[in-house]
């Protein structure tokens, strides 16, 4: 097995003797890389944004922005790493570090190498150039799309000139270092084994060797992109005796059509899933850009957002809604689990120790009325109050299907069955809606807490329905 390792703005450096649960962000300031800095440590405020050479969607490699503060650098074994100061120095100024500069984007400058990174994903995103025939109010001429920035904070310099210099970027120069690198293959995961101070961080080579690990030692803490296992490193100071890698795992990584449903493996991150589906099941297409920040789906998974039972994940909704199932793969076989079953209680379910999800299955066909309502304080990079998930079917104005998904009134996720009860065999009209409203506004059992007080969680969700009711053009009232 090679020695662990990553190439860091064009250098070779090896990871000897780090600890398993060093952050990225802490190994390179510990390098003297003090462009990325921590300002939350939980993947919200972007000052700690790198970019990382990935597999593309539409070239070989893509430049992809993440959050340094989250990923352990073990992760980062064989991969290339590009920061602030490797993108351009003061003698020789980035494209996009020229375009913050000029145009005001920075006063403090503490959150600025971070935008410069997450700017610097989009500047070489290789679709960017066919996005600007659809300028609007998020997309620039450029065909700079700014939610690439939402996860970004600034706190002194205001948006304004930093979305003035993301608009007046132009297209990469042909002599672009960085832009001729996407068109070269990225590098291959490699099996990875870093032991340290008792503790290992460990990426397997196949489905098979990660689920014998699990078998093995059942405490082990599986990670995909560290988005959640991150926070609780960071923050809550946990550690793991084995930490067990499967973002790689070419078994999770599918996406296929099949006859009567979609595969969408479990280690895709959600930046993939939404450019693969690219619009084709609408109601993940809404969902997707209120889940966190552009820099959170560039590491996040549906696996993982499923697999850490969080009542509040904003995934887990929308997957009720669609009918969604849990493929679970063990050294026993697999087994597929209907979502609506998989949630048993607070930060529980059905998987077995032993256990790994290796896709979500989304079946065919799709209802063709759907909708996704986050309520939150902010309208992105936050953690819901109330997420709900629609997927509704109305034919010759009666309502033949309804699915509901619910995050955060509950200690699980859950479908609402009442209501689907209430809509289901009735005419789709304003008295029906109102009513099944009504039903809605009294499910789960949402509590009191620092987002919001439970009465807002009820209300919330009967003025959720009504929304879709009267702001979805397939909505409207049949005449008598």
């Amino acid at each position: 097995m090679t020695d662990p390792s990553v190439t860091v703005n064009g250098d070779h450096v090896p990871l000897t003797g780090v600890a398993t649960h060093t952050t990225a962000l802490d190994w390179l300031r510990g390098r003297g890389l003090t462009g990325a800095k921590e300002g939350c440590a939980e993947g919200e405020c972007g000052a700690c944004s790198v970019l990382v050479a990935r597999p593309g969607t539409t070239s070989p490699t893509e430049w992809t922005a993440v959050n340094a503060c989250l990923v352990p650098v073990a992760a980062l074994d064989g991969q290339e790493l590009v920061t602030s100061e490797g993108l351009g120095s003061s003698d020789d100024l980035h494209p996009v570090q020229q375009e913050l500069a000029v145009r005001g984007g920075s006063q403090c400058g503490y959150c600025t190498p971070g935008f410069v990174c997450s700017l610097a994903a989009e500047y070489y995103r290789p679709s960017r150039e066919a996005a600007a025939e659809t300028c609007d109010h998020e997309h620039g001429p450029n065909g700079v799309d700014l939610h690439a920035l939402s996860g970004n904070l600034c706190r002194c310099t205001g948006y304004r000139p930093i979305r003035d210099a993301a608009y007046a970027l132009g297209a990469p120069e042909a002599d672009d270092a960085f832009a001729a690198r996407q068109q070269q293959p990225p590098p291959e995961p490699r099996p990875t084994r870093i032991a340290v101070d008792g503790a290992e961080f460990v990426r397997p080579e196949t489905l098979t060797e990660a689920l014998d690990l699990i078998t093995e030692w059942p405490q082990a803490q599986v990670v995909a992109g560290s988005t959640d296992w991150g926070v609780e490193v960071n923050i809550r100071g946990r550690r793991a005796p084995l930490v067990v890698a499967v973002d790689r795992l070419p078994e999770l990584r599918e996406l296929s059509f099949r006859t009567g449903h979609v595969e969408i493996g479990a280690a895709l991150t959600l930046t993939e899933i939404e450019r693969k589906l690219n619009g084709r099941i609408p109601l993940l297409a809404e969902m997707f850009p209120q889940f966190a920040s552009r820099l959170i789906r560039n590491g996040a998974t549906l696996g993982g957002n499923i697999g850490t039972a969080s009542p509040i994940g904003d995934a887990p909704p929308a997957l009720l809604a669609l009918d969604a199932e849990v493929v679970l793969a063990s050294p026993r076989g697999e087994r597929v689990v209907p979502l609506a079953d998989y949630f048993t209680g607070y930060r529980e379910t059905v998987r077995a120790a032993d256990e790994l999800i290796r896709s979500v299955r989304i079946p065919l066909p799709l209802a063709p009325l759907v909708g996704f309502h986050k309520i939150a304080k902010r309208r992105f990079d936050d953690i819901s109050s109330v997420a709900v998930g629609y997927a509704v079917e109305v034919v010759d104005g009666t309502v033949v299907r309804a699915r509901i998904g619910l995050g955060g009134v509950a200690a699980t996720p859950l479908r609402a069955v009442a209501t689907e009860d209430a809509l289901v065999g009735r005419p789709w009209t304003a008295e029906t809606v109102r009513r099944a409203a009504a039903v809605l506004a009294g499910e789960g059992t949402p509590m009191d807490d620092h987002r919001a007080s439970a009465s807002y969680r009820s209300a919330m969700l009967g003025q959720s329905l009504l929304r879709l009711f009267h702001t979805n053009p397939e909505t409207q009232e049949v005449p008598a």
